[in-house]
């Protein structure tokens, strides 16, 4: 049967998107102000490339020690060995981006509706809250692992697979390597294994876990020789522990409420309040006018947004009640079942993880369960929308699509993070230039010298 009314024109539409979103991601990558997180980014991997020193360990985290493991290190320089300019890494870091976005949409596809593509193209790849992270700093990394994550559990969802295996645990032992958030991919894959959604190859994990800690070596060899890697010179950063969380109700708490926020459209702060529009008008008033226009707005679609995820989760939750621990229940769970179940799993990783956490979470904390807060949501869209209501469906995707083009444009040009008076170029040069004045960094070698 030929596809009606929206399904017609998925395709175009999808590529169309897709290249909406790579417009986007380079313009808020052009226009990102240089902060801490991104130098400790930039040095690492400009001095592998110029040096070929590759440190053993990444950014350094709030309370603990640095990230063990030189992926980021290698994840910056090995693109500016083949490119060298400070666009290589990101570049390379969009392309990760954009392949993060097409492998959830591989499994999207096939367990929906072709317009249901489009929806999920909405609420992942245009969604400010991931256009936000187009930054070169360890978060904005997370989402390939996620996808890898998500698409390597679902091929395994009936059969055990060596690569798919494989590929599993890589994600999270790279995950790993990045960032402090990596346990909830961790838990999710034991919720999913506990309850059969999910069947290992054993080579296929003793494999990955060799890998791992092959990987580590060079870090376990630094750690002998230079502890202060693995601990936060801050006094009170020392007084936390593992399970700090548990014992406040406030960071549990944070974590769920931003589990609804990602699932919502009340966009992070540094998005909203850091916003003047001096870019638009010199006048004061004008300036003033436009940006309490600008935060009822947001803030007013935001509130209705946060009803909409609350009640989309509240579905789920029907969906689920009863049968979300029993394990026996679903060895031969359906997809939509499994993807269900998925979301589920990634809202209890995120409370083991707040529990066990020595820190109150930040919104960029916990943004490598943002793909999966989308999934209550995208459930709950197609429950309520009707095959009969196409036009108004279409009519409100549009509007969706222009409300977070509007958001996008004016984050990417006037917020905490982005600037239209800053290049991102102009600001690594300097960089990587008072670095080698410094003598932290050697000067690119001459090609042309003898």
């Amino acid at each position: 049967m030929k596809p009606q009314g929206l399904d017609a024109y998925v395709n175009p539409l999808f590529w169309g998107g897709v290249l909406l979103g790579l417009l986007l991601s380079l313009l808020y990558a052009e226009h990102q102000v240089l902060t801490g997180d991104q130098t400790q980014m930039l040095y690492k991997g400009y001095l592998g490339a110029l040096q070929g020193t590759w440190l053993s360990y990444g950014n350094a985290a709030s309370a603990v020690g640095n990230v063990p493991g030189s992926l980021s290190a290698y994840l910056v320089g090995l693109p500016l060995t083949i490119w060298y300019s400070p666009y290589a890494p990101m570049l390379a870091l969009l392309v990760m981006r954009l392949v993060s976005y097409l492998l959830f949409d591989s499994v999207i596809r096939q367990l929906f509706a072709p317009r249901i593509r489009l929806l999920f193209m909405l609420l992942y790849w245009l969604n400010p809250w991931f256009m936000y992270e187009n930054l070169l700093y360890n978060p904005s990394y997370l989402f390939l692992f996620a996808a890898l994550h998500f698409w390597s559990a679902f091929h395994l969802r009936h059969k055990p697979s060596f690569f798919h295996t494989l590929i599993h645990v890589l994600a999270i032992g790279m995950a790993m390597q990045l960032h402090y958030s990596w346990p909830i991919l961790a838990v999710i894959s034991a919720y999913l294994f506990y309850r059969r959604l999910i069947h290992i190859h054993w080579l296929g994990l003793a494999s990955a876990i060799l890998l791992i800690a092959a990987s580590l070596i060079p870090y376990l060899q630094e750690l002998m020789s230079n502890q202060t890697i693995a601990q936060n010179t801050d006094p009170e950063a020392q007084k936390r522990y593992i399970g700090w969380g548990g014992v406040h109700v406030y960071p549990v708490l944070k974590a769920f409420i931003y589990w609804f926020r990602y699932g919502s459209w009340l966009f992070a702060e540094r998005l909203i309040n850091d916003t003047h529009f001096a870019w638009l008008s010199s006048s004061h008033y004008v300036q003033l006018a436009l940006t309490w226009i600008w935060r009822i707005v947001v803030y007013a679609i935001g509130a209705l947004s946060i009803v909409l995820s609350l009640k989309a989760n509240w579905f789920v939750w029907q969906q689920v009640k009863g049968q979300w621990w029993r394990r026996p229940a679903v060895a031969e769970a359906d997809g939509e079942q499994w993807f269900t179940l998925y979301g589920v799993a990634a809202l209890l990783a995120i409370f083991i993880s707040a529990v066990l956490s020595p820190i109150i979470f930040s919104y960029w904390h916990l943004m490598i369960a943002f793909p999966f807060a989308q999934i209550p949501l995208l459930l709950f869209i197609r429950h309520w929308a009707q095959p009969q209501t196409d036009r108004r469906q279409t009519q409100a995707l549009l509007l969706a699509v222009c409300y977070c083009l509007c958001v996008n444009l004016i984050a990417a040009n006037d917020s905490r993070k982005f600037s239209y008076q800053v290049s991102f170029k102009t600001q690594t040069e300097a960089y990587v230039a008072e670095q080698q004045q410094l003598g932290l960094l050697l000067p690119k070698a001459d090609p042309s010298a003898p």
